[in-house]
C-alpha cells in the first residue's frame, strides 16, 4: 500500500480525522443498536484516539501527502476493528449479538485481502502502508483471542500475544529484525488465525470443535514463528553476502512452490 509523494500536513490531518470520525460514527450506531455500556464506549473511543494519533504521527514522519486507495481500504478495516474491539470490551458486561459481532469481524477479515490487491493494482505500495496493514491485522487477532479466551481459557491469548512478544524480543535481540524471505506458508498461517478465531467465537460449533480449531491455529502459528526465528538465528551467524544469497535462494524456492 502506498501514499502520494507530496507532503501536505493539512491534508494528512484531514485524512486521519476522517478515519477518527468514521470510528465515532460506528460506535454511535453500535451504541444505538445494542445499548452498548460504558466499557464498550470508552474502549472504542480510546481505540479511535490512539489510532488517529499514531497514524498521524507516522504519516507526518514519512512526509507524505495523504492515503492512497489501498490505505483507505485499510483505514476502513481499522474502523471495523475498532467496532469489534468495543463489542469485546462490552462483552465483559453483556454478550454482544453474535450476528453483529461475526458480521463486523468477517468483513474486516475479507477486506484484509482487498487492500493488498488494490496496492498492487495501482502501484501504490509503501513500507508505511504495509506496516499499517500489519498492525491492524495483529490487533484484530489480539482482540479476537481475548474474546475467545473467555470461553476456552487464557491459553488462547498466546495467539494474539505471540506477535507482540516477538516485537518485544527483537528489542533485546536485534537479529530478529532482519528481513525474512517471502513465504506462502507464513501468509497462509497468518490468514488462518482470524478465520479460526472467528469460527470459535461464532457459537456455531460445540466447545470441543471450537477448542480443536483454536488449538490448530495456535499450533500452526507456533510452528510458523519457530521456523522464522530459526531462520533468522541461522542467518545472523553468517556474513552479509551469504545472507543475501540465502534470501535469493529462499525466494526462488517459494516462487517454484507457488
Amino acid at each position: 500500500m502506498a501514499l502520494n509523494n507530496t507532503y501536505d500536513a493539512r491534508l494528512v490531518q484531514q485524512e486521519t480525522a476522517v478515519g477518527a470520525g468514521l470510528q465515532i460514527l460506528l460506535l454511535a450506531l453500535l451504541g444505538t443498536a445494542i445499548g452498548m455500556g460504558p466499557a464498550g464506549w470508552l474502549t472504542g473511543l480510546a481505540f479511535a484516539v490512539a489510532s488517529w494519533a499514531v497514524l498521524s504521527k507516522a504519516l507526518h514522519r514519512s512526509r507524505v501527502r495523504s492515503f492512497g486507495p489501498a490505505n483507505r481500504v485499510t483505514l476502513g478495516r481499522a474502523t471495523l476493528v475498532g467496532g469489534v474491539t468495543a463489542l469485546v470490551a462490552d462483552s465483559f458486561e453483556s454478550s454482544p449479538p453474535v450476528t453483529l459481532f461475526v458480521g463486523l469481524t468477517a468483513v474486516a477479515l475479507i477486506l484484509d485481502g482487498v487492500d493488498g490487491k488494490v496496492a498492487r493494482a495501482t502501484g501504490t505500495s509503501t513500507p508505511l502502508g504495509a506496516r499499517f496493514d500489519m498492525e491492524v491485522d495483529a490487533f484484530l487477532i489480539l482482540v479476537l483471542s481475548v474474546y475467545v479466551s473467555m470461553r476456552l481459557g487464557p491459553w488462547v491469548l498466546l495467539i494474539g500475544g505471540m506477535r507482540y512478544a516477538f516485537v518485544a524480543a527483537a528489542r533485546a535481540y536485534p537479529w530478529l529484525n532482519a528481513p525474512l524471505p517471502p513465504s506462502t506458508a507464513r501468509k497462509t498461517v497468518a490468514a488462518m488465525q482470524g478465520i479460526c478465531l472467528l469460527l470459535a467465537a461464532s457459537d456455531l460449533f460445540p466447545s470441543i470443535a471450537s477448542f480443536a480449531v483454536t488449538a490448530l491455529a495456535l499450533t500452526s502459528l507456533t510452528w510458523s514463528f519457530g521456523r522464522d526465528i530459526h531462520w533468522l538465528y541461522r542467518t545472523s551467524r553468517v556474513q552479509e553476502g551469504e545472507v543475501e544469497e540465502m534470501l535469493e535462494k529462499e525466494a526462488e524456492r517459494e516462487s517454484v512452490a507457488s
